[in-house]
C-alpha cells in the first residue's frame, strides 16, 4: 500500500475540531477547482512535502497534548484506502478523527465512517451553479450522497456554504438552507468569502461580501432552524 502524501501540517490549532485542541494534516491532490480555492499549492497529485512516517512519529509525541487530529486538503479522501489506513493508526494513538471534506468520494467516505468521529462539510452552491464554481458536474450530487451516508451514521458534523457572492446570492442561501434543514442536519457554518486570487474584473467589494452578514432577517431566520449556527466573518 502506497504511503499518502502529505503537503502541510498545522501543529496546534483551536478551530478546525469543534471543542477540541487539534493538529491539521494537509493532503495533496483535489478532483475540484474551485474559483475561491484558498489551498491551489495542494490541488495537484504528486508527492507531499512531509514524511508520513515522521508526522506519524510527532503525532505521538503530541499524545496527551491534544485531542484530535483533523485530515483535511485538497480532498484527502482522494488518497482512498492509504488514508483510512492511516487514520487508523493515528486513532490507535488516541486521538479523534476529523475530516475536511468537499463530499466527492461519498464510498469512501462510507469506508472511512468507521474511524472518523467527526466531518466538516462543504456545500458550495446551488446545484444549477456547481459546476461554474468547481470545474465538475457531478460534484453536487456526489456531496448530497456524502452528506446523507454520513447523517446516515449519526455522528457529529458541520456543514459549512461559503458565500462567494459572484457564486452564491441571498435566495440560493436560503435554498441551500431549506434543502440542509429538510434533511434533518443541526449544524452549520456560514464561511464570509475571503478574496485570494481575484482580478480587476472578477473582483467583489466588501459590500458584496458583507451583504449575508449584515442582514438581521437573514440570520435570524437561519438561527431558528438549527441546533448551531456560526457565522464565521
Amino acid at each position: 500500500m502506497r504511503d499518502i502524501q502529505i503537503g502541510g501540517l498545522v501543529s496546534f490549532t483551536t478551530i478546525d475540531y469543534p471543542g477540541k485542541l487539534a493538529a491539521v494534516v494537509f493532503l495533496v491532490g483535489c478532483p475540484l477547482r474551485c474559483a475561491y480555492c484558498s489551498n491551489p499549492h495542494l490541488l495537484n497529485v504528486g508527492d507531499g512535502e512531509y514524511d508520513p512516517e515522521k508526522v506519524f512519529e510527532w503525532l505521538q509525541s503530541r499524545v496527551g497534548k491534544l485531542e484530535a487530529v483533523v485530515f483535511s486538503g485538497g480532498e484527502a479522501l482522494m488518497q482512498g484506502d492509504a488514508l483510512i489506513e492511516y487514520m487508523r493508526r493515528v486513532k490507535d494513538l488516541g486521538f479523534y478523527i476529523g475530516l475536511h471534506t468537499n463530499g466527492f468520494y461519498p464510498e469512501t467516505l462510507k469506508k472511512a465512517s468507521e474511524i472518523v468521529d467527526w466531518i466538516g462539510l462543504d456545500y458550495k452552491a446551488t446545484r444549477n451553479k456547481y459546476p461554474e464554481l468547481v470545474g465538475q458536474n457531478i460534484a453536487h450530487d456526489h456531496m448530497i450522497k456524502s452528506l446523507c451516508a454520513w447523517l446516515d451514521t449519526g455522528k457529529d458534523m458541520e456543514v459549512r456554504i461559503t458565500c462567494d457572492p459572484r457564486h452564491v446570492t441571498k435566495l440560493d442561501l436560503l435554498e441551500i438552507i431549506q434543502d440542509l434543514h429538510s434533511r434533518g442536519v443541526k449544524k452549520i457554518a456560514i464561511q464570509k468569502y475571503v478574496p485570494h486570487f481575484e482580478d480587476n474584473e472578477h473582483g467583489t467589494t466588501p459590500e458584496q461580501r458583507n451583504q449575508f452578514f449584515n442582514d438581521d432577517n437573514l440570520r435570524n431566520n437561519i438561527n431558528s432552524l438549527f441546533d448551531s449556527v456560526i457565522w464565521r466573518e
